[in-house]
């Protein structure tokens, strides 16, 4: 059992995911952080194990850093969980495990259930390599950036299947934008990952975007989008070698970037690799 600071990953739905090693570990931890402690309250009434609980979520956890630190200091053991999944993965607790680290305090992990990781092996689409992004941004502008950044990307050579999760109120907003981005691309919408109304939807981007837009979602949401075809991605080097050919890096770079739509400073990194190797 790992002493310290322990990682602990829990249900992300269904209780029967709970492993040995993380009751063991609830049950024998000096004091469990939790983002809500409600929420983990009645985790452990489920698995009939009796801890103290204390809060860390986004809006404390640089306050409760020196707290925690003194209990590790103590030889106390402090198993960290988030409302559901593997802690730190899109939750809170990254601040904390860096500071641990810094003084060379132990931290353990107990693997366990993942949202990303499960929609991801459900969906249907190339498995490795992925890009988890977390959450996109919640508004509509900053969304778009976020997604014309990876499209960016992906031209210069970027190709992973994308993962994010997402609120079930902004998802059909999110699709939209992601089809206008993306194109027709195949993706997977995963709800409510191992509860009873589990729902794997898959389709192009378009279709998916229609869907969600005319059906309320409910749950908690991952969205899965296949990595890009190399005709796509060879695009933008198409482009660019042309707009070399008479101008240029600067310049060809500055056309591209204008002709498509893509951040200036992605493209002439790509240009000057190209110029580079003409």
């Amino acid at each position: 059992m790992p002493d310290g600071l322990v990682l602990v990953s829990t249900p992300i739905g269904n209780l029967g995911d709970v492993t040995a090693r993380a009751r063991a570990v609830l049950a024998a931890s000096d004091v469990v952080l939790c983002e809500d402690t409600r929420h983990t309250a009645r985790l452990l009434s489920a698995l009939s194990i009796a801890a103290r609980t204390e809060p860390l979520h986004e809006h404390n956890e640089d306050a409760r850093i020196d707290p925690v630190l003194a209990l590790l200091r103590a030889g106390k053991r402090v198993a960290l969980v988030s409302d559901a999944g593997t802690p730190l993965v899109s939750d809170p607790g990254y601040r904390l495990v860096r500071a641990a680290i810094a003084e060379g305090l132990p931290v353990g992990a107990i693997p366990g259930p993942n949202a990303a990781l499960t929609a991801l092996v459900l969906s249907g689409l190339p498995p490795q390599p992925f890009l988890f992004l977390g959450f996109p941004p919640p508004r509509h502008a900053a969304r778009r950036a976020a997604f014309g950044t990876l499209r960016a990307a992906e031209r210069a050579g970027l190709a992973a299947t994308l993962v994010w999760h997402e609120a079930p109120h902004r998802l059909a907003g999110a699709l939209a934008d992601m089809a206008e981005a993306f194109g027709a691309r195949p993706a997977a919408v995963a709800r409510e990952l191992t509860k009873r109304f589990e729902e794997i939807r898959r389709g192009e981007l378009p279709a998916l975007a229609a869907y969600y837009a005319a059906t309320e979602a409910r749950g908690e949401v991952t969205i899965v989008v296949g990595p890009p075809v190399q005709d796509d991605v060879e695009d933008l080097d198409g482009r660019l070698c042309a707009a070399l050919a008479a101008h240029s890096v600067k310049d060809a770079a500055a056309l591209v970037a204008a002709a498509t739509g893509l951040p200036r400073r992605l493209v002439y990194a790509r240009a000057m690799e190209l110029g580079a190797a003409r």
